[in-house]
């Protein structure tokens, strides 16, 4: 079925009228943001991270955070957004540092639910660079628990996945959880 018929469809089950000012241009609309939101899917996290990979001898904590996530939730196609903050040990080599949010951006850029995000960003750094360990937490409030069914707007769900060092070290984790816990900010 076409996209833009659909979502006529779906404005008229909701007893709207789809040829209305207003509503007319939005099945085209609606298909140009659903395409954008989903485009993850067209993207290789493998040439992603390939494409910035670099030999080093540094071999301590490595963490973007704060980087910002926007999603749609696979089960209600509701947006939810917040930060994720993403760690690694090195293993002789390093990413280059925009990658990590650019693969944070990849993967929710798909419908998801928060804690496969949070894994398949963890993995993909995981097989990619093959460091000591990895850590990826998020943080996000979803707008299907603010708006419908339990209607809490002021809850924020927390997700991690640790891997290698940050799993098996418990100093490796608090140094991480530490990190992004300090909310001050470099040039803001």
């Amino acid at each position: 079925m076409d996209m833009q018929q659909a979502v006529r469809t779906l404005l008229a089950g909701l007893g709207e009228d789809p040829d209305r000012e207003g509503l007319d241009k939005t099945p085209e609309r609606v298909e140009k943001a659903l395409k954008f939101l989903t485009s993850g899917y067209g993207q290789d996290p493998k040439a992603l991270i390939n494409e910035a990979l670099f030999s080093v001898s540094y071999d301590e904590m490595v963490v973007v955070k704060d980087i910002d996530v926007f999603s749609l939730c696979e089960h209600h196609l509701l947006p939810f957004y917040g930060k994720a903050h993403v760690a690694y040990i090195p293993n002789g080599k390093v990413v280059g540092l925009s990658k990590l949010p650019r693969l944070v951006d990849m993967f929710a850029r798909r419908l998801q639910v928060q804690e496969r995000l949070t894994v398949q960003i963890a993995e993909t750094i995981q097989e990619a660079i093959k460091p000591r360990g990895v850590g990826v937490v998020i943080e996000a409030v979803h707008f299907c628990m603010m708006m419908r069914g339990v209607q809490k707007q002021n809850s924020v769900a927390v997700t991690s996945c640790m891997r290698g060092g940050f799993r098996d070290r418990q100093p490796t984790r608090e140094e991480f959880l530490q990190l992004i816990k300090d909310r001050s900010r470099v040039g803001r």
